[in-house]
């Protein structure tokens, strides 16, 4: 269609210039048509579960960060969804840790895996992330991302 339309607006231009009796020469229209774009994404993009012990049973609950900054969080009955923003460290030398923000806009107030029922709708998180590698991480306390409480390890892309 943009083809079509580029190529009837240069010979329509061409021929404003000619007489009638003059036939209008052909124009080379370019034909790439597939722009390269590229886009950067979250490194943190994916699937992620965070294994809960509490006395004799296992739980996991997992984090959903999508690529529109929705995450979903899923814990044994409960389900969570909000919106996220991960901000890289800064330098890359990690002197600053990752920083990850998230505020729960849902929350079925059912039962957690830590067998807490809480209604967290509307709750703004902060957790500084220190990466061990490219499948674990850990949400912690502080810039330095020393002081942290939770594993979560990567269970799809």
């Amino acid at each position: 269609m943009n083809k079509i339309i580029l190529i009837s607006t240069v010979l329509s231009l061409a021929a404003v210039g000619t007489h009638a009796a003059e036939t209008p020469q052909p124009v080379a229209v370019a034909t790439n048509a597939t722009p390269i774009t590229i886009e950067t994404r979250p490194e943190i993009l994916g699937l992620w579960g965070m294994t809960i012990q509490d006395k004799n049973k296992k739980c996991t609950e997992y984090y959903n960060f999508r690529a529109n900054n929705e995450v979903v969080i899923h814990s044994a009955k409960e389900w969570s969804t909000g919106i996220y923003q991960y901000i890289p460290s800064p330098d890359n030398t990690l002197s600053k840790a990752p920083v990850l923000l998230m505020e729960i806009q849902y929350d079925n107030n059912l039962k957690d895996c830590s067998g807490m029922q809480e209604d967290q709708t509307g709750e703004v998180s902060q957790y500084y992330i220190r990466w061990d590698d490219a499948k674990t991480i850990q949400f912690c306390n502080n810039e330095k991302a020393d002081k942290c409480f939770a594993i979560l390890r990567r269970v799809s892309p």
